[in-house]
């Protein structure tokens, strides 16, 4: 299991393809990456804050969770902090096992407890100068719901 968060770019192929390298245990491998969305053509880029240490121990602890919940043979985890352009890749998510259900499932739960409870701060940088830190959605909140169950 990998966590990394980071300044830098990666690239999402070459994770992917080192992630499963060599595995013949494997029937699965699912990834995402995310990007930086503009939706409205404002955005000139976004700033993302974290604590080091804290930060990584915080999703540490979201994979463990994923990890006790299905049977992964490996995970990966990449954030980015820093500013990034829309476009950018923010953060990629890959999960590994012996069948798909748990490959698929394991990797939305890290994507909806990434979303919401890793302790990133993003601010947005508008074009035209404005600034606005990115709250919480209420979409997000209700993503974490169906875990609980």
């Amino acid at each position: 299991m990998t966590v990394r968060v980071q300044a830098e770019p990666f690239d999402p192929g070459g994770e992917l393809s080192g992630f499963a390298q060599g595995r013949s245990d494997l029937g699965a491998v699912v990834s995402f990456t995310g990007v930086v969305r503009d939706d409205a053509g404002t955005l000139d880029r976004m700033e993302i804050e974290h604590y080091p240490g804290m930060t990584e121990k915080a999703i540490t602890a979201i994979v463990a969770e994923a990890t006790s919940r299905w049977a992964l043979a490996d995970c990966l985890v990449i954030h980015r902090y820093g500013p990034l352009k829309p476009g950018d890749q923010i953060m990629m998510v890959a999960t590994a096992s012996a069948h798909r259900v748990a490959a698929f499932e394991a990797a939305e739960f890290l994507m909806d407890y990434l979303k919401s409870r890793a302790p990133f701060w993003k601010k947005e940088f508008a074009k035209d100068g404005g600034t606005d830190w990115v709250a919480a959605k209420v979409d997000d909140e209700e993503a974490l719901e169906r875990w609980s169950k």
